[in-house]
């Protein structure tokens, strides 16, 4: 009977957190406010889900197990479910309690997996951590391509930077191989995929 009670109390605590993570496609990202977009599809949970994508393909470019990274990538942005997100001005002005929110969230689990992963992402010295910070940053690099390919204009000044070539978004990544892709992705044009597929007739 005891054993029933435990067993309970651990799916009590996994279903909270599934509910926790379905608000995360509620919440939208903070960026939109200075680059003059209403894109109301750019949810902490659209941007995780790419970001991980992103994550198992360095991953394999590295020769690095891909499930670690996966799972360091879709949970990156858990606190921002109990935080909101933040764009570089509200940082100047808020403080967060990651590692409360980390333990409350994640340490309480019964599997602490989760929790370790995020932990060891947050100290950026693992190659998979690495790896997963750079899934993060090509995801920014993905969304202001689309947006200046829509004719954003602050979009644009943010890839190259608002202080010259150097400080373009591409700067802040670490690895040869994300240097790479995102040399690609800053010059491909977003409709290219497909270009070659569209057809005007059913089949």
């Amino acid at each position: 009977m005891a054993k029933k009670k435990q067993n309970d109390k651990k799916d009590e605590r996994i279903s909270d957190f599934l509910f926790e993570v379905g608000t995360m496609r509620k919440l939208l990202r903070m960026h939109r406010q200075v680059l003059f977009t209403e894109d109301t599809t750019d949810s902490i949970a659209t941007h995780s889900y790419r970001v991980s994508l992103i994550a198992w393909m360095l991953a394999k470019l590295e020769g690095v197990d891909p499930y670690k990274v996966v799972m360091m990538a879709l949970m990156h942005d858990f606190g921002e479910i109990r935080t909101g997100d933040h764009n570089w001005i509200h940082k100047k002005y808020v403080k967060i309690f990651e590692d409360e929110i980390a333990e409350e969230q994640l340490g309480t689990l019964p599997f602490k997996d989760l929790f370790e992963f995020t932990k060891e992402y947050e100290k950026r010295e693992s190659i998979e951590s690495i790896i997963t910070k750079d899934a993060d940053v090509i995801d920014q690099i993905l969304l202001l391509r689309e947006y200046e390919w829509q004719g954003n204009k602050e979009a644009r000044t943010w890839l190259e930077g608002k202080r010259g070539p150097k400080s373009k978004v591409m700067v802040r990544l670490k690895l040869a191989s994300s240097k790479k892709l995102a040399e690609e992705i800053s010059k491909r044009d977003p409709s290219k995929w497909w270009v070659n597929i569209y057809t005007g007739k059913n089949r």
